[in-house]
């Protein structure tokens, strides 16, 4: 059965039904919502789901926009916000989607009672570690642009509990999907794998702040503890430790009673500082997402402006190199491909290892930067002394640097573990971008075209996703596809080569070198 938006699509019974009723449907437009939603968050084309829903017959188009308007009104979707139009290429079915496996046989009345024995389960998955979620905490303050400053309590707080290896903490990125939205607790805890949930709100009001959090026990709905913090500013480090502490207490019988006394992340020496590395990082996150020139030097501004007050905050080191790697790595300016800009991401990097040595987020950007100085193994030592700082500590740039180094069915093997700690991660462009290259390198060429155009529909103005479709369809055959997106590839960078993107081909092995510079060269981009 799969869940979403408080619809259940019992496909053993091919039937739709809510809490309190049950939907009538045509046999083809449940066909088609079951396609869709067993395929969530990927653009699905017209071809395909005429395929699929009449596979033996010959229909028009009209049949199947028919069938997206009856299931549409079936939903309540008259806004499209579950099922999204993809102008000229097919449909998207956007929201979250939930998996639930029930005994065969069993009868409607019994299903919650197995929904509720598979979660509990599924959040111990074998292991005795009790896991948690930090859901965003809202902000109440009346303004979004201080949306920042919530979602920086939230990560810290993720990140303090993390670091305490008797616990699963569900990633960062699966937590956040669920912003701004009102959820059901268990449905939340079934879906991440999750015993347990923190939710809270922020107040910031003038030099004061108000943080409340709670929290709830996903297979009971109870609550477990719940606190109000009124403190000035400049206390909110030592709030977010009464947090971690509150909730390690709870689950004590679980946590070494030695971890409760662990080091805390080594915070700026003032207020200001962490207040523009809060907002530098969410200008970063809106770049990975834009990929403009704007957003990455609004980022690089930000942290800057936190490093002049505080050059010791270790974070905002990190953070900054990691706004020179990118730019050495995409074609936004003359940055790009500069061996000085490369070498600033390195001095960065090491510098706030350097200030920080047990802060893993300074050892997986060192790996990233180092990965493209060819130093392979360094790399991948870095990402694991980051590792063993932090059990729960996960980063897709180790399974790009996998990749690099030749290690592709790793990569692909720690991408798939990683769905544990961040279970939405299969739905991000950095996971369908690094599983569609670590296929490419394994020739298996169809799979990376699936998972190459999910990362294009995401980020179509982005230079690196095109490449990689292109190169994937040409070794696939599809060379109509891949010189279409070689052509695109070349909107976005009019002065793209080969020869030029071979410099970011920092694999070890020359053979995998040559096998995706030979996927460029199929696909008609210039030699030089």
């Amino acid at each position: 059965m799969l869940q979403f938006e408080g619809y259940t699509l019992d496909i053993a019974r091919s039937s739709l039904r809510t809490a309190d009723r049950k939907i009538a449907l045509r046999r083809k437009s449940f066909e088609l919502l079951r396609y869709l939603a067993e395929n969530p968050d990927r653009v699905v084309t017209k071809e395909e789901l005429l395929k699929a829903v009449w596979p033996d017959v010959v229909v028009t188009e009209e049949s199947l926009t028919h069938c997206v308007s009856e299931v549409r009104q079936a939903i309540g979707d008259s806004k499209q916000t579950i099922i999204e139009t993809v102008p000229r290429r097919g449909y998207r079915f956007a929201a979250m989607v939930s998996r639930i496996v029930t005994n065969a046989g069993t009868p409607p009345s019994a299903e919650a009672e197995v929904k509720t024995a598979s979660s509990g389960s599924d959040a111990g998955q074998g292991l005795d570690r009790p896991s948690v979620a930090v859901l965003p905490f809202a902000n109440l303050s009346g303004d979004p642009q201080q949306d920042y400053f919530s979602d920086g309590i939230t990560e810290d707080i993720t990140t303090e509990l993390s670091r305490f290896t008797e616990l699963v903490v569900i990633a960062r990125n699966s937590a956040f999907q669920y912003k701004g939205k009102a959820v059901d607790i268990r449905q939340v805890g079934r879906e991440l794998g999750a015993r347990y949930v923190l939710e809270g709100s922020v107040r910031r009001t003038g030099d004061r702040i108000r943080i409340t959090a709670q929290l709830v026990d996903t297979l009971t709905g109870a609550h477990r503890w719940a606190e109000r913090y009124d403190r000035e500013l400049v206390d909110v480090f030592a709030v977010q430790d009464e947090v971690v502490r509150a909730i390690v207490g709870i689950l004590a019988a679980h946590v070494r009673r030695a971890e409760i006394e662990r080091a805390l992340l080594k915070p700026p020496a003032c207020w200001e500082a962490c207040d523009y590395y809060l907002r530098g990082a969410e200008a970063f996150f809106l770049h990975r997402n834009r990929g403009t020139n704007a957003s990455l030097y609004d980022a690089r501004r930000l942290l800057e402006q936190s490093l002049a007050i505080d050059p010791d905050f270790a974070r905002a080191v990190a953070a900054l190199a990691r706004t020179h790697l990118y730019a050495y790595i995409e074609p936004l300016d003359g940055d790009y491909l500069s061996p000085a800009a490369l070498d600033r991401a390195l001095e960065l990097a090491q510098t706030a290892v350097d200030l920080d040595d047990r802060l893993p987020e300074a050892r997986a950007q060192l790996g990233h930067v180092l990965v493209y100085k060819c130093q392979h193994e360094a790399a991948i030592a870095e990402f694991e002394r980051a590792f063993a700082l932090n059990p729960n500590f996960i980063d897709t740039r180790f399974t790009q640097v996998l990749v690099f180094v030749g290690e592709h069915r790793r990569a692909i093997e720690v991408l798939e573990a990683n769905i544990r700690l961040d279970p939405l991660q299969r739905n991000t462009v950095p996971f369908a971008g690094i599983m569609g290259q670590a296929n490419y390198m394994l020739q298996r060429y169809g799979e990376a075209v699936r998972l190459l155009r999910e990362c294009v529909s995401r980020l179509p103005n982005v230079q690196w996703p095109r490449l990689w479709l292109a190169c994937a369809c040409a070794q696939a055959g599809q060379l109509d596809e891949a010189w279409k997106e070689a052509a695109e590839a070349l909107r976005i960078n009019p002065g793209f080569t080969i020869e030029s993107w071979k410099r970011l081909a920092v694999y070890k092995d020359p053979k995998d070198v040559e096998h995706r510079l030979d996927g460029a060269r199929k696909a008609g981009l210039p030699e030089e």
